[in-house]
């Protein structure tokens, strides 16, 4: 095969998820509406409840709103790769799946294709999302916001590739929305996200070991880190072995399906 036969395919792919976003508007708002609902309702409650202190990355105190918004940034990144799978959940019933069958290209190249597709059009929203938070107030330096920008992309792999592994394991489309939000509140709710890992251990130590093993632990904090143009190494390495084990898992997972049928 050609280095051009991978990159029509990859080009086509990926336009199928553009023009899917492009006509899907509202997908788009409701990516930005639930993380600025978090910021600016939820955070404004907690903020005189849940004092932050002084902790890497940042150098001083900081106000609650400035606290969440890396993980918000990964709630999008979340959301929009399990949407991503419910699409090829769909596709698989409407029948779309055999085209993309019939490519003589390997199957892990083509879910490459799908989850980097996937990545990037949430990678838009992030910085839609960036670009709001920065004008109510939000401002980490301007570098970080491109130092941000891998960090987010091996999040989003990562997100997408587990939203795969969810895909290939549902065979009926009414099934997917129950367990994507069996997957998603837990994988949110039980990291640090929302409350400082230190927090956590004072609740309780089974409390804080889920959140310490949790995968959205560490983009988050791989997200929080890169913002403030530092670098967190353990939640990198993290990110790197769960992309590549999700992605392993989708790919025998896909190509198991495939001799089923699909």
């Amino acid at each position: 095969m050609s280095t051009g036969a991978y990159l029509h395919c990859f080009l086509g792919v990926s336009g199928r998820e553009w023009r899917r976003f492009v006509q899907q508007r509202t997908r788009f708002f409701s990516a930005l509406v639930r993380p600025l609902l978090w910021l600016v309702v939820f955070a404004a409650g907690f903020r005189a409840v849940l004092g932050i202190s002084i902790m890497a990355p940042y150098g001083t105190y900081i106000v609650y709103e400035v606290y969440i918004t890396p993980g918000l940034c990964c709630m999008i990144l979340l959301f929009n790769g399990m949407q991503g799978s419910l699409s090829m959940v769909y596709d698989r019933e409407m029948g779309s799946m055999k085209v993309l069958l019939m490519s003589p290209l390997s199957r892990p190249f083509l879910l490459l294709c799908k989850v980097l597709a996937i990545s990037l059009v949430s990678l838009v929203q992030v910085y839609a999302f960036l670009a709001i938070a920065w004008w109510y107030g939000i401002r980490p330096p301007a570098l970080g916001l491109i130092t941000a920008l891998p960090a987010l992309l091996l999040v989003a792999l990562m997100l997408s590739t587990l939203g795969l592994v969810l895909a290939n394991a549902i065979r009926q489309l009414e099934n997917f929305a129950g367990v994507m939000n069996f997957v998603i509140f837990p994988l949110f709710f039980l990291s640090s996200a929302l409350y400082p890992l230190w927090k956590m251990q004072e609740a309780g130590p089974w409390l804080y070991w889920l959140c310490s093993y949790n995968p959205f632990t560490h983009g988050v904090e791989l997200v929080r880190f890169a913002l403030y143009e530092q670098l967190a190494v353990g939640a990198l390495l993290w990110c790197l072995g769960l992309t590549g084990l999700f992605g392993l898992i989708a790919a025998a997972t896909f190509n198991l399906q495939r001799g089923q049928g699909l």
